[in-house]
């Protein structure tokens, strides 16, 4: 049996990365630094997943977990199972992926010794340029002779993922509740080795084009919705996608990045727009519905130059598109003032002692005066 290293036993962990694994033959080692999680899974061996909305349930076993934050044994534990793992995967956030290189570096370095295998390195985290992002941390961590040695038999192919996990009501223990949607697109590229015995992963020439599909729909609608939202007092986002205001807005949103998309990539117009459209009836789907304040958090990273917001805003202006929708949403998300959310504190302090102009400049590394500088302004 094939085994595979999962770093994330959360929500996204189980129910959608450690469910495909599971469902393709590998026996999952989650690794995770909650002891409680740890030790319900090494206890139960099983968890079952919910497909929202049904009475299905999907069945997860062979499975175990390691806590690598609990003792130096549980480290070097980490560190074989690294070395002799057949795929290694991540679903902790993009923060996080600096503190997994130090055992993944030494899991490597191990499998150079022990294990000629090719093996894939996959970080399944919501940012482009996730795999890469993490083989930079690992590498930083090698020396030139290991990097070399690592490059003949480790890939650390991007990926796009998309599923939509709600809130987990209370109930048994470790299911997790998901939606039937997924999508989980690796780029072939950077694979090393056969990764077609993943039902459900998708090898891609172009992933970029599939990352940005989904980040410009998904995530960036995701914010729109939920930034417009809470200005209303609205809490959760299947409401408020049918409130016309906010549905229109994020509807002028998709429009937007739908006419950049279809420019950059050459998407058929059609099976785009059925794209946008299932995006849409997902989100108005009470049993996915999130709150808004979680869609909302971390404004400071989403308002960032190469994420959701922006990005796609100042894109359009070089397919002659102003971005008048995205301008809306950048306003509503200077407006999240949200006080158990640092980065909503940290811009509205930011706005209080320095004013919006030197905000939006400061924030989103829009030009003072651009057309996009202005519509946020006017906006806000």
């Amino acid at each position: 049996m094939k085994n595979a290293v999962h770093f994330g036993a959360g929500n996204i962990g189980r129910g959608f990365i450690g469910l495909l694994l599971s469902k393709a033959g590998y026996h999952v080692t989650f690794i995770d630094i909650i002891d409680q999680l740890v030790d319900d899974i090494n206890n139960l061996g099983k968890y079952n997943v919910q497909i929202a909305g049904s009475s299905e349930k999907i069945l997860v076993d062979n499975i175990s977990a390691i806590d690598s934050d609990r003792d130096d044994v549980a480290v070097d534990a980490v560190v074989d199972a690294i070395a002799e793992a057949d795929i290694v995967t991540t679903a902790i956030g993009p923060n996080s992926l600096k503190y997994i290189a130090s055992n993944l570096a030494e899991g490597l370095k191990k499998r150079i010794a022990t294990n000629k295998k090719p093996l894939n390195v996959i970080a399944c985290e919501n940012m482009f340029g996730s795999s890469t992002t993490l083989k930079n941390f690992v590498y930083a961590k090698l020396t030139d002779e290991v990097k070399n040695e690592l490059d003949k038999l480790v890939g650390f192919p991007d990926a796009a993922v998309d599923r939509i996990v709600p809130d987990q009501p209370y109930g048994e223990k470790l299911m997790v509740t998901v939606e039937e949607f997924a999508e989980w697109d690796v780029d072939s590229r950077g694979v090393i080795g056969d990764l077609s015995q993943i039902k459900g992963l998708t090898l891609v020439d172009n992933l970029n084009a599939y990352i940005d599909r989904k980040i410009f729909t998904v995530n960036t609608g995701h914010a729109a919705i939920a930034y417009l939202a809470y200005q209303r007092g609205i809490n959760d986002i299947a409401n408020a996608i049918h409130v016309n205001e906010i549905l229109q807005t994020a509807r002028d949103v998709w429009a937007e990045t739908s006419a950049l998309l279809i420019a950059k990539y050459r998407f058929a117009p059609a099976s785009h727009r059925r794209y946008v459209e299932q995006v849409e009836k997902r989100f108005s789907n009470a049993y996915l519905s999130d709150e808004v304040i979680r869609v909302g958090r971390n404004p400071k990273r989403k308002l960032a130059p190469e994420d959701r917001i922006i990005y796609p805003a100042n894109q359009l202006a070089t397919h002659d598109i102003n971005p008048e929708a995205l301008g809306k949403v950048a306003a509503a998300a200077f407006k999240f003032d949200y006080d158990g959310d640092t980065e909503a504190v940290e811009i509205q302090n930011y706005i209080l002692a320095n004013g919006i102009d030197a905000a939006i400049t400061h924030f989103t590394g829009v030009t003072p005066g651009s057309r996009l500088f202005y519509i946020i302004k006017k906006n806000f």
